[in-house]
């Protein structure tokens, strides 16, 4: 359960789906309630097999190119880190490649499940690297069920607040949002300085050895 609760926890802070609503209710404003829903449903679908894809098959992404694990860390810590700056100064959307140009594009497009809103909305890097990292720390049999559940009840959970992004537009408000991302933020900072150092402290425990 321990191990449920943390790896739902990390993927939740590093994707932030509530920092999403604003840009859902931007893009989805003149669709249709059932069209959200579809696009909701289908934006949770892609990012869970962005995430399982990734859980699975980027170990050996990493092998091919001769990436060792703790490089990984500290270029995925960096990356984490960043996106967490980039919530606590407000210039999340920026960081994640959301212009004026593109959300113009974007709405002009039938469907925005895929691109901007899973990739690079809302898995990115930061995520794609924390679990790379996760499963080489957590590949037995029920470690891997229990990352899977994880994984599923995020993408769950990222179907449940967009498609109720409207709404939570309209309750928390502009003021609520920010504030919600920049907690947010706050904790992603964290989870990425602590993925840093304990690829060094590992670094140095192997030289040392």
């Amino acid at each position: 359960m321990d191990l449920f609760i943390y790896l739902f926890a990390a993927l939740f802070s590093v994707l932030n789906p509530i920092g999403t609503v604003p840009i859902f209710v931007g893009l989805t404003h003149e669709d249709s309630k059932k069209e959200r829903s579809r696009i909701s449903l289908w934006t949770a679908v892609n990012v869970f097999i962005i995430l399982i894809v990734s859980f699975f098959i980027g170990q050996y992404v990493l092998t091919f190119f001769g990436v060792s694990i703790d490089a990984l860390r500290i270029a995925g810590g960096i990356i984490i880190v960043s996106s967490g700056f980039s919530l606590l100064s407000g210039k999340f959307n920026k960081k994640r490649g959301i212009n004026k140009k593109i959300e113009t594009d974007a709405q002009k497009r039938n469907d925005i499940a895929l691109t901007p809103l899973a990739i690079p909305m809302l898995a990115g890097p930061g995520s794609i690297s924390l679990l790379i990292a996760f499963y080489q720390e957590h590949h037995s049999t029920r470690e891997i069920i229990i990352s899977t559940l994880a994984i599923l009840a995020i993408a769950i959970a990222i179907f449940v607040i967009l498609r109720s992004a409207h709404y939570l537009a309209k309750i928390l408000g502009a003021s609520g949002i920010v504030a919600i991302s920049r907690i947010v933020g706050f904790i992603v900072i964290a989870i990425g300085i602590q993925y840093i150092v304990s690829a060094i402290l590992n670094i140095i425990k192997g030289n040392l050895l």
